[in-house]
């Protein structure tokens, strides 16, 4: 995870926020053309378009097939991305500091493709790779409380081995477990919520989002702070869903429960040798900062994707070591990575140009505290999906140091970004991409799966009502104890 949305967001977030305000923001960045050029907002049409693509094809029945293809995926990927390169090239001045024409159009791609792209497909393919070679297997009572053990430690192990991976692992044997019941949909309703979006909040390689801003030198270990978040919503949801699914268990036929009794299988887990390598990833993630100094030494890292070649490295040993047979029975391929790749190699760089547009005029949009950066990113990452959310709002609360002075922040790529407002975001796009099925990568793949198992799961509105219902509510309490009160500046 998961995991879309600049140009849009720059449309809507206009119009929402600065709302009146508009003809003085026009004017504003009238007055600033002959400072910092401002790119027209035409230019992120390539980006809005990528990802209503990426959102309306699956859901047209002519297209699906179509669009299932990876190369047809990266094929309109990389002819929107085309079309943003060719902007750079031709647009008369220069791109973070470099000349006009050849130099700009290099400078996007260094930016788009070898800082952020390429360290971000790595880590994903790195952590999917490496948590499909490990296997949980077994079928035990379903009963409420197993369930819910099971929902909470996918919930922590997300933040170990990512959404994806920890999904992955974990769906297929709470399926088997689950197939003697008849009411399950809520279980994998609950499982998107908790394992495949809102576990994964504590460290940066829980979901793509956090990574991203890790990317952006947000420190490895400040996610934690995060945790009061974190425990009142996996607790909140945790509770609900044990209600619901003891409510459902006592529906279940007197069949049924004494088919779920009687079958029986140890859990098992093959593949332990992962962990290990898990582990070395986490660290070498952590640790190895291109530019800085290793912990505890003098030693700089040297700025040559030392940390990316490492996480390469363990993903092959973990292809190498792995018997096939465990993959085999994990029905593993790399359709599902392949399918980020391509999309997000083209997000990317079409953000380039909302990015920009949101550097100079971010202090207009009025996003001035935590509770409206909150309800502004978890609204596009319902929408959109929360990797490319949290980018644009992350850039636009680094425009806001110069409108006033920070009351507790941090020194980032895009400029001083207010804790709280930072805690905010965040949360906002971690913990909305589980509003729907867009909303991050594995939310799909789940759904999938468990239609693959019999598995009657609601459509893509029907998805929204269960959300709406059970995450909206326990949303505005997370946002009235945390965020309603900070005033940063």
């Amino acid at each position: 995870m998961t995991i879309n949305i600049c140009a849009v967001r720059t449309h809507l977030m206009i119009l929402i926020f600065a709302g009146p305000n508009l003809p003085a923001l026009a004017s504003s960045v009238t007055a600033q053309q002959g400072l910092s050029n401002s790119p027209s907002m035409i230019w992120t049409l390539p980006f809005i378009l990528l990802l209503l693509l990426v959102a309306l094809l699956p859901q047209i029945p002519k297209l699906t097939h179509w669009w299932e293809r990876n190369r047809n995926r990266l094929m309109i990927s990389s002819l929107l991305a085309f079309v943003t390169v060719a902007y750079y090239l031709f647009r008369g001045y220069g791109f973070h500091g470099s000349a006009p024409g050849l130099p700009a159009a290099t400078s996007l791609l260094q930016h788009a493709i070898l800082k952020d792209y390429f360290p971000f497909i790595v880590l994903l393919f790195s952590l999917f790779t490496i948590s499909g070679g490990i296997r949980l297997s077994g079928d035990i009572p379903a009963h409420p409380v197993t369930n819910t053990l099971f929902l909470l430690v996918g919930a922590v192990l997300a933040n170990f081995i990512g959404t994806t991976g920890a999904s992955m692992l974990l769906i297929r044997p709470l399926l088997q477990i689950n197939s003697e019941r008849r009411h399950v949909k809520h279980t994998v309703i609950f499982f998107i919520f908790l394992v495949s979006n809102i576990g994964g909040c504590l460290l940066p390689i829980g979901d793509p989002p956090l990574f991203l801003g890790y990317l952006r030198g947000v420190p490895f270990l400040w996610t934690l702070a995060l945790f009061p978040q974190w425990i009142t919503c996996v607790l909140i949801l945790i509770a609900l869903y044990w209600a619901i699914d003891h409510f459902a268990w006592r529906r279940e036929t007197k069949g049924n429960i004494l088919l779920e009794e009687s079958v029986r299988e140890p859990i098992r887990l093959a593949g332990n040798l992962n962990f290990l390598l898990l582990a070395i990833l986490v660290l070498a993630v952590a640790l190895l900062v291109p530019g800085q100094k290793l912990p505890g030494t003098e030693l700089i890292v040297p700025d040559l994707y030392l940390r990316e070649w490492i996480q390469l490295a363990l993903t092959g040993l973990s292809l190498w070591i792995t018997p096939r047979s465990i993959r085999a029975a994990n029905r593993f391929n790399f359709h599902a990575i392949n399918e980020i790749a391509c999309i997000f190699i083209g997000i990317f760089v079409t953000v380039q140009v909302p990015i920009e547009i949101l550097k100079i005029n971010g202090a207009h949009l009025g996003l001035d505290t935590p509770l409206k950066y909150f309800w502004a990113t978890g609204l596009f990452s319902s929408i959109l999906d929360n990797a490319p959310t949290y980018i644009v709002f992350f850039e636009t609360a680094g425009t806001l140091s110069s409108s006033g002075p920070m009351l507790g922040s941090l020194q980032t790529t895009s400029g001083m970004v207010s804790i709280p407002i930072l805690a905010a975001i965040s949360c906002g796009a971690v913990f909305m991409g589980a509003m729907t099925y867009i909303g991050n990568g594995p939310n799909f793949m789940v759904k999938s799966l468990a239609e693959q198992a019999g598995v009657k799961m609601p459509g893509f509105a029907g998805y929204v009502g269960y959300s709406l219902i059970i995450l909206l509510p326990v949303f505005a309490l997370i946002s009235w104890i945390f965020f309603v009160d900070y005033r940063p500046f």
